[in-house]
């Protein structure tokens, strides 16, 4: 009996969705089946177990492939856990094959026939999901010189090591047994079903808010390219019917091609902007649209002296710039390697952070309080502002279409496969449903775009509410609660695949609680605590960060409506 390795070939389209179809129906007869051991609820060592003999069998499957930064991470990553299982000998990954059912070895090969993104496109993916340098300046307009550089650093410095969490998390929960498919996945394994059900729908949420902040800032440009001869709600329509064709594209890996083209015209949108707005005066006439300031001189500020509400929205904006953890676990998924994850992370976040710092300081230096939402909309000249939005539209859309592509899968395995038991995705009748949800989706979107039509005051909010939570609490929370149920453990008997859990004790009498929060005589290392509980408090300054952004971000609403030409559902443009 043989498992396809990782780097098997995919098979054509047609044959992956008979292929995944067929597999959907067997594994629903081997998790019904009182013969198998996983029949009843996994729990976290089965989980600990199946991933470690995961990226061993990896490992095994590949012995061509050089050492890189993630496997001596990983490597280290190992040394510290309370938890260890000997993985040594490849003769325990050939026996854990050996016991697998042909149903389960079938569907193990159409798992790992779906993981064909390669480090590179997931580093295409990452770049085009969090990279979004427009309102860089924007929050340097709000904050000052100096709070909006250390924050940039700062969060910079933070989502990089929550990414790096979930990476984690991930290859010490995933196998091909127990596959890790998306958030909602390390969420119960790490928090229980009661926090996937809310963490999922909060995805969702995220990426049809992402779906109405992408739809807004390409309104803007085409409101521009037109002379304001279209109505601003006809101009979201136009891209809300773009990315409902676009959104037919199911896999990430067709995906990734377009992911690399938008990064490229982003790119070259700043560098023309930045030559552009060296030689043009402010776009007065949008600023006062925006803000309800008059012309004059610009004036810069290493402090900003905006009220402090507007001082919080601005940072909201930069944490929103570096959200993307959200759909960190599906890249992940469908890689071919999950190992190569943080080189193509830890390239992506470096030019990101770059970016952003030399494009915000960049801009608000020429423009200061004029400066826009969406800064290349800020030059006067209408010719210098149709070659900015011109690109914008193509890289945002396709930014768009990301955002869409993932929120759509949240929703389809959780309400079409688990809750109506409807077709796979990959399947031909899959298809049609899925088609079918695109539409759905991107006019729900429409509805919130063009009801909050100021991208400034949506994108704060989005911060607070999801992108503050997926990039910085949930990982570090899910990191502590790992912990603390590894440490529990310490004191169990061995584990056994497949058997029972022996539990000395439960978590009702308090002995689990204290051995899983300060360690047992086998797990009291200190930098191991130290690191445990540093999460923690990370965990709810991030809470505690969030909910001062959804009361920033709120009154920046409010008060956008009272300044600003644009209404809800309305003709009037922010620009």
């Amino acid at each position: 009996m043989v498992v396809a390795t990782s780097g098997t070939s995919a098979p054509d389209p047609t044959a992956l969705d008979e292929q995944t179809g067929k597999v959907e129906s067997a594994y629903s007869a081997v998790q019904q089946s009182t013969n198998t051991p996983q029949r009843r609820k996994p729990v976290l060592e089965d989980y600990v177990f199946y991933a470690e003999l995961q990226r061993a069998s990896d490992k095994a499957s590949d012995e061509e492939r050089k050492p890189n930064i993630g496997d001596r991470l990983y490597q280290l990553a190992r040394g510290i856990l309370p938890v260890d299982f000997d993985l040594s000998s490849s003769t325990a990954v050939e026996e854990q094959t050996q016991a697998l059912s042909d149903l389960e070895v079938e569907k193990v090969n159409a798992w790992r026939a779906l993981r064909q993104a390669s480090w590179s496109g997931a580093f295409y993916l990452c770049t085009t999901d969090i990279l979004g340098p427009f309102n860089a300046p924007y929050a340097f307009r709000q904050n000052g010189y100096v709070p909006g550089t250390l924050l940039y650093v700062f969060m910079g410095s933070m989502a990089f090591y929550c990414g790096g969490l979930l990476w984690w998390l991930y290859v010490k929960l995933d196998s091909d047994r127990f596959p890790v498919k998306s958030y909602s996945d390390i969420t119960e394994r790490t928090a229980g079903k009661f926090l996937r059900f809310l963490v999922t729908w909060l995805v969702f949420i995220h990426m049809i808010v992402n779906v109405a902040t992408t739809s807004l800032s390409a309104a803007q440009s085409l409101h521009q390219l037109a002379h304001g001869h279209i109505c601003f709600v006809v101009s979201i329509i136009v891209w809300i019917v773009v990315g409902c064709v676009l959104n037919q594209i199911r896999t990430l890996k067709r995906y990734s091609w377009l992911a690399s083209s938008a990064i490229w015209i982003n790119i070259l949108v700043i560098f023309l902007s930045m030559g552009f707005i060296a030689h043009s005066p402010p776009n007065y006439a949008s600023a006062k649209a925006s803000y309800g300031i008059p012309a004059g001189p610009v004036v810069k500020q290493a402090f900003a002296t905006y009220p402090f509400y507007e001082r919080i929205n601005g940072v909201m904006n930069i944490v929103y710039a570096y959200g993307g953890a959200t759909i960190f676990p599906q890249i992940i998924a469908e890689m071919r390697r999950p190992m190569d994850f943080l080189k193509a992370f830890s390239i992506a976040q470096a030019l990101i952070f770059t970016i952003y710092i030399v494009y915000g300081l960049y801009v608000y230096s020429f423009q200061g309080q004029f400066t826009l939402a969406v800064a290349f909309q800020g030059v006067s000249r209408y010719s210098w502002q149709t070659v900015g939005n011109v690109f914008n539209l193509i890289s945002t859309i396709i930014a768009g279409g990301l955002y869409g592509n993932i929120g759509l899968k949240i929703l389809y395995v959780n309400l079409v496969e688990n809750f109506l038991k409807g077709p796979p995705l990959l399947s031909v009748r899959g298809r049609f449903c899925w088609s079918a949800l695109v539409v759905a989706f991107w006019w729900v979107g429409f509805i919130i775009g063009a009801a909050i039509p100021q991208v400034q005051t949506l994108s704060g909010m989005v911060g607070a509410v999801t992108n503050m939570q997926f990039t910085y609490s949930f990982p570090t929370g899910f990191t502590f609660l790992y912990l603390v149920q590894l440490d529990a453990t310490a004191e169990d008997g061995a584990y056994v695949p497949g058997s029972v859990s022996k539990r000395v004790d439960t978590w009702r009498d308090g002995s689990r609680w204290k051995r899983g929060l300060f360690g047992s005589a086998k797990t009291k290392r200190p930098m191991l605590q130290a690191w445990k509980w540093f999460n923690f408090v990370i965990c709810l300054a991030a809470l505690a960060t969030a909910g001062l952004g959804i009361y920033g971000s709120g009154l920046s609403i409010a008060a956008a409506f009272d300044t600003s030409a644009a209404t809800s559902f309305g003709c009037a443009a922010p620009v």
